[in-house]
Parts: structure tokens; sequence; C-alpha cells
């Protein structure tokens, strides 16, 4: 019954999500001004619930084979196609035609057709014939990278969106805001993959057999190679193309460093000190007016002092892996320091300050009022927002691999079952005149179709009796 109820909201939704109208360059000067209507802010709000928190809880709940991943990701879909319409049906201030528009065609595709997927395989039709197919395509749509992929490409919409509304990066101004966004999103990302690693990430650098730095070196290195020969266009040389290839030539010298001293599994400083050079010198720039020189500022003591902070992590707090590369006797996780907390936050608040100071930005936010000490809080409490987010949803996965199942813990969130989890049959037969082949159904597509802890179960049948689920 509730798999029924869930295939008419969905397909409902799949339908509504299609509809709207398209955006034109040929707008008049006062509907490009007038004022924004709550229609629109509405929009704001359903896709940033949708994207920013929805759709990743969703993802970890499908990664730990939480019975919420299907009810979780269906509000999703509900919200963002609500959201989806309501960006095309608004009043008020007109947009010209966007990337952050054309995206959102893209985007909702690869959804609408995954719900309809999903309605057809609970509705169990044609299950010789046409539903071997639609299980295959269900997978290929739904395999885990492209699943873990979608809170990026929510980070960028919102961040295209953003964009458009503020009527910034045309012209001459793109230049500087690709630079601004992808650095500051990479530092954001930065901190984020340094709370994974020590949340939840410890069992994998020990079978890479790897120091975290070693990862951090090589990063360092293939970025600075790239920066070298892509900040200077031509002509003559200024102090800033100077300046920014400089920093290219530093990260790749120290990032070769980095990945000589990690080598046997060793922990070394190079990634902190380039942090600490590199947040000396965004500190230092020079600026095209006051109140971008005081937030460049600000951006450069919060990254010098992520630096610091992992520099004091390594030499003090953990400068031993030990056993790297071997597993423990016991799968025991090792105690987690408070202080290493600091230095992935501050690279995220390092990494919002960085996208919130492009020139177009600073001169909207100076002529509105506001002094630079409320815009930097303002980004500092985005900050402990986003990392608050990303903890909550870490602290799903070790939640998950500690949970215990018939008297014994679940040590690791990677190959042991708990509650959560229910392995995919290995027995070929089993899918007989279902499949394509015992190879073609992964443990996802099984959980998402309904398959329960017993392994005799038909993976594809959780509503039906089970003499009746093969005739």
């Amino acid at each position: 019954m509730w798999n029924r109820c869930w295939a008419f909201i969905l397909l409902s939704t799949a339908l509504t999500a299609v509809h709207g109208h398209r955006h034109s360059d040929k707008i008049d000067e006062s509907d490009l001004n007038a004022p924004i209507d709550s229609i629109l802010y509405l929009h704001f709000a359903l896709q940033a619930l949708a994207w920013g928190v929805l759709f990743p809880t969703g993802m970890v709940f499908g990664m730990i084979r939480s019975r919420w991943h299907v009810p979780v990701q269906s509000a999703s879909l509900l919200l963002t196609s609500a959201g989806y319409v309501l960006g095309h049906k608004h009043g008020g201030r007109v947009f010209p035609t966007s990337l952050h528009g054309s995206a959102a065609n893209v985007i909702i595709a690869p959804l609408v057709l995954q719900a309809t997927l999903g309605v057809y395989l609970k509705l169990h039709l044609h299950e010789r014939t046409i539903r071997p197919w639609a299980v295959l395509a269900h997978g290929v749509i739904a395999t885990p990278t492209s699943g873990k992929l979608f809170p990026l490409l929510g980070w960028c919409q919102m961040l295209f969106g953003a964009v458009v509304l503020g009527g910034y990066c045309n012209g001459g101004a793109l230049g500087q805001c690709l630079a601004h966004y992808i650095m500051g999103s990479a530092f954001i990302g930065y901190g984020i993959i340094l709370a994974i690693l020590l949340l939840v990430g410890q069992d994998w650098i020990r079978r890479s057999g790897r120091s975290p730095e070693w990862w951090d070196s090589w990063v360092i290195f293939l970025w600075g190679i790239v920066n070298t020969f892509t900040e200077h266009h031509g002509g003559s040389w200024s102090h800033k193309d100077l300046q920014h290839t400089t920093l290219g030539v530093l990260w790749w010298a120290g990032g070769a460093l980095g990945i000589l001293l990690s080598r046997r599994n060793k922990r070394n400083v190079i990634p902190s000190l380039i942090i600490i050079i590199t947040g000396w010198a965004m500190s230092s720039h020079v600026q095209a007016f006051a109140f971008s020189e005081k937030v460049h500022s600000i951006f450069g003591w919060t990254l010098m002092s992520a630096g610091i902070g992992r520099l004091i992590e390594i030499c003090f707090v953990a400068p031993y892996l030990s056993n790297l590369g071997q597993p423990t006797e016991d799968n025991a996780v090792s105690t987690i320091s408070p202080f290493q907390h600091l230095p992935p936050f501050l690279l995220v608040a390092a990494g919002l300050l960085f996208m919130s100071a492009t020139d177009e930005e600073l001169h909207y936010v100076n002529d509105a009022g506001l002094d630079h000490v409320t815009y930097v809080l303002i980004m500092f409490s985005l900050a402990f927002i986003i990392y608050a987010l990303s903890t909550f949803l870490l602290s799903l996965v070790t939640a998950s691999s500690e949970t215990p199942q018939n008297g014994q813990a679940a040590t690791s969130t990677s190959g042991l079952r708990n509650k959560y989890y229910h392995p995919v049959p290995d027995t070929a037969s089993m899918f007989s005149g279902y499949t394509l082949g015992p190879t073609v159904l992964h443990d996802e597509e099984v959980y998402e179709l309904g398959g329960g802890p017993d392994v005799n179960e038909d993976p594809f049948d959780d509503d039906r009796p089970q003499q009746d689920r093969r005739s």
C-alpha cells in the first residue's frame, strides 16, 4: 500500500517538474530592477533545504543502508520539483538566461528519470521483459559515484543562483569570479575532506598505507602546476600576475617536497607551511579599496590560523599514525582530540571569506551600509552551519558502524553488517528471470527496491507474499 502511495507521489512530482517558462535576454531595465517577490524567496528556501540538507542526508542514509533513504530522497525530489516550478512562475524581478537556469534543466532530468524508474519498479510490471532493463537503467543513474556527486552539483547550482541574483560576474568580472569561487570552494572542500578523514576515514588511511600529508602534497603539487601557467594572459606583467604566478610556483615546489617527505608513511608539516605562507600572501595582497583590504586581511589570517592549527596537530596532537597500513586488532578508532576539528573548520571559514571577497560583492555590501566586521561575522556564521551539517552527516555514518547487531558490535562501515545493512544475495539462480545476470544488481539497487534482511527473499518485491513473488 505504501509503495503505491510513494509511486503516485513521485510520479506526480516528476510530471510537475517538467513545466516552466524560459527566461529571455530581452528584458526591460525596470524588470531587471524590480523587487523580489515572495514566491522567489520561497524558491530560495525550498532549494536550499532540498540540496543543502535533504539530498546530502538521503545520500548518507543510502550509504549506510538506512530505511530512511527512500523517504528522505523522495521528500527531496518533492521539494526540489516544487522549487523548480516556483523558480519559473515567480513575479517581480525578471532574470536573463543564465547558467543557473540551464543547469537546472540538466540536473532535474536525471532526477525525474530516476523517480519514473523507481515508480515503475515499485509497481512490479513486466517482470520478465522490460523490468530487467529498467533495473539496469536505475542502477546506472543511481551508482554510488553519481549519487555522491549530487551534493557537489547542488553546491554549484546554489552558487550560480547567488551570482544571478546579484547580477555578478558579467564581462570583465568573470575572471575574478572564477578565481575566487573555485579557490574558495577548494578550501571548503579541503576542510570537509579533512573532517571526513578525521571522523570516518582512519580505516581507509590505514588501508592506503599513505599519510594524509602525502595526498595533500600531491593535490598542492598538481594545483600549483596549473596555477603557474594560467595566471598570466599575455601583455605586460602586473604585480597581481607576478604574485599569483609565484604562488603557483610555491605550491608545486612545496608539494614536491611534501611528497618526498611523506615516503614510508611519515607525517610532515609542508602542507601546513604552504597554507600559512599562502594566507600571509593573501593578507598582504594589494586591493582596489579599503573595504576589500580588510576582508582579504581577515581571510588571510583565518587561512594562516588553519595552517598553524594543522601544524600543531601534526607535531604535538597526533604526530604518529601507528600501524599505518595495518588494521588494529579490534578495528578500534583512535580517540579524536577536540583540537583536531579546528583546522578543517578554519579552512571552511577561509573558503567562504574568499568566495565572498570579489570586488562586485564587496562594493554591494559597502554600498548597503554594512561594515567589514558584520560581513565577516555573517561568513563565519555560515561556516559554523556548513561544518555542523558536515559533522552531523558524518556522525550518521559513525553511528551506523557502532550499532549492535545480534549482540555483536559492528565496528566498520565497510564490510560488516549492522541493522541498516542487508547484503545482496550471492546466489546467481535467485535472480533468474529478474535481471540480466548476477553481476547486474548492486547493493544500492537492492536496498532502494526493497531488499530485506532475509537473503532468501526476492530483493525486488517488498509488498507481496513470498509464495506469489515468482508467479
